[in-house]
């Protein structure tokens, strides 16, 4: 293996697309550094160690997680990828809803582009929203609560634009930063930024469980994150394989087809999309109890109290359920929105492929269907469990939120994901250039 990166390294153009790649993640973690103007740097280091692990940090642990800690910080890049990402999600489930985006999608080069365009659009618009959401709970003292300190040294309406204006074109350089590496750069440039903004947490999460749970503790959860990785690599690389033979075809003088293939089907055909969906759908509730909420009031009211009873605290009970429930059903439909046995079907039969023992056409795109429920199920299962994990098992005793997320299962499954994806498109360009792969 380390001698296929000294190979990649001596490739001129691949050592050039690895350079690329690795400037960029050092400077998006520059920028996830540096406080956005009129934030107090050290009243906020003071609050974020006050109240990391606690109680009062809990919820905004996970989103704080895929900005690599830069959103508790208010730094430039606080908003960080996010709304990129959000955007993505939303239009390509509209590509089912509206007749138009379902036409640009089938138009090839040029439809992506303009659904490029639209995404770009909508993440600057959801950049603005969570900017001014950020800055409001900042100001009202909501964001840290626990601390009393001032992490807004100008709470103006000008400086609070300032402060909005800053993040959003933060989080529109971090989506060029992004959209450069996919281009220009090795891997998938949006899950490589949080992969990065998820190592860099792990030197500093790590010390605090020897320095707060002591070595015993320490050894027991790297124990478990090894199994993490094990258990994720092995769902990850699973797959069931359906058979499709493709029938012999004269075109002029030349004859085609009557080769045999397969169609994968990945156990966890959603990735971690179910899980940042449901994450971010757990966030909405008390995000909004805390903006409609006032800062005066003596008592919260009813529907305050059950946010805050049960969908604040990730180590609850209830919590655990709805997240898991949430993850199950966002896994079966975004599966149904982006795979399409009708599509699929209609495709072979276009090109004289079929399933054995199946009639091209709707009886091959119910043999997918079903197929693809049933190994939808355990994939779902899968992601629950991995995402609920930290939830369970590291809570240690402490009544507080679930501490050191980034060791816990979606930090391991989105880094395990990723680095597979990466090694996987180095080592496809390795083999075109006729060296040895990363595996002998």
């Amino acid at each position: 293996m380390l001698s296929a990166f000294v190979s990649a390294f001596r490739t001129p153009d691949l050592r050039r697309k690895i350079l690329f790649t690795l400037g960029l993640i050092a400077l998006y973690r520059l920028g996830a550094a540096l406080p956005s103007p009129g934030v107090d740097y050290r009243a906020v280091q003071d609050c974020v160690k006050l109240v990391s692990g606690g109680e009062n940090a809990g919820i905004y642990q996970l989103i704080n997680l895929f900005s690599g800690g830069a959103l508790l910080q208010l730094s430039v890049f606080a908003i960080g990828i996010m709304p990129y990402i959000t955007a993505s999600i939303i239009i390509q489930l509209l590509t089912v809803v509206i007749p138009r985006f379902e036409e640009l999608r089938k138009e090839g080069q040029t439809g992506q582009t303009k659904m490029t365009q639209y995404t770009r659009y909508l993440s600057i618009a959801l950049a603005v929203l969570q900017a001014t959401g950020l800055v409001a709970l900042a100001a009202r003292g909501q964001l840290l609560q626990g601390c009393q300190e001032d992490i807004l040294a100008d709470t103006s309406i000008f400086g609070m634009i300032i402060i909005v204006l800053v993040m959003t074109a933060g989080a529109a350089l971090v989506m060029w930063f992004g959209e450069q590496i996919t281009e220009r750069g090795v891997g998938n440039g949006m899950s490589l930024l949080i992969f990065a903004g998820i190592a860099a947490r792990i030197p500093i999460d790590g010390k605090n469980i020897l320095d707060t749970r002591g070595g015993l503790v320490f050894g027991l959860v790297c124990a478990a994150v090894l199994a993490i990785i094990v258990a994720v690599i092995f769902v990850e690389q699973g797959q069931r394989r359906i058979p499709v033979q493709y029938a012999k075809r004269v075109v002029g003088r030349k004859m085609y087809g009557g080769s045999s293939t397969y169609l994968p089907l990945k156990v966890n055909q959603a990735g971690v999309i179910p899980v940042i969906f449901a994450s971010s759908l757990l966030y909405l509730p008390n995000l909004i109890a805390q903006l409609t909420g006032s800062s005066t009031a003596t008592e919260p009211s009813w529907w305050q109290e059950i946010i805050q009873k049960y969908l604040v605290n990730p180590s609850n009970p209830v919590y655990i359920a709805i997240y898991f429930g949430l993850i199950v059903f966002f896994t079966y439909f975004y599966v149904a929105i982006t795979f399409n046995p009708e599509e699929r079907a209609d495709e072979m039969k276009k090109f004289g492929g079929f399933i054995p023992g199946y009639r091209p056409g709707k009886p091959t795109a119910d043999y997918l269907n079903y197929v693809l429920s049933r190994i939808t199920l355990p994939g779902s299962i899968y992601l629950g469990l991995v995402a609920v994990l930290p939830n369970v098992f590291l809570d240690m005793g402490n009544s507080g939120a679930v501490a050191n997320l980034p060791f816990g299962g979606t930090a391991v499954l989105i880094m395990v994901s990723v680095g597979l994806d990466t090694v996987k498109q180095i080592e496809s360009q390795l083999m075109n250039r006729n060296y040895e792969g990363f595996l002998k």
